[in-house]
């Protein structure tokens, strides 16, 4: 079993929620260390997101989102006398959020003809909804967890 990780970096929360959630995805968005437009387009996509979903508080469609792409399962590969197996495995809580959280920003960053803040809010809205290509990410996954599941056994 996996020891417990002490140095782990968290974030500070970010200015406008006060989340760590919201201040870990802006760290996903960035890109080449631009932290600043990285806030521009989550705090843009969370006033898209709060504008066509008439909410008060955009968190709480993100939470969503991140709750429903987020895989109980995965596979991971593993060699036994010469051959690779993959075997289903459970993800860890901060694993989960890693992959909604990456999943739906490689879905937003797919769609072409856009702003990628419009992108973003589209992907956190059809997530919320239990659609969207995160989403399907989730179910192929776990999909690919089910068809393996008689290699469980070889699990670590």
């Amino acid at each position: 079993m996996r020891r417990k990780v002490n140095n782990r970096n968290i974030p500070k929360p970010d200015i406008k929620f006060e989340s760590d959630k919201v201040a870990k995805f802006i760290n996903y968005v960035m890109e080449r260390g631009k932290k600043n437009t990285a806030n521009k387009i989550v705090y843009g996509a969370f006033d898209v997101v709060k504008e066509k979903m008439n909410v008060e508080n955009p968190l709480e469609v993100f939470e969503a989102a991140l709750r429903n792409a987020a895989p109980l399962m995965e596979v991971r590969s593993r060699r036994v006398g010469g051959a690779n197996y993959q075997v289903p495995r459970e993800v860890r809580r901060e694993r989960q959020n890693f992959l909604s959280m990456k999943w739906i920003i490689e879905a937003a960053r797919a769609k072409k003809g856009q702003p990628m803040h419009i992108k973003l809010a589209d992907e956190i809205i059809s997530a919320s909804k239990n659609e969207g290509e995160a989403v399907k990410k989730r179910e192929n996954t776990h999909k690919m967890a089910e068809a393996n599941k008689a290699f469980a056994h070889f699990a670590w």
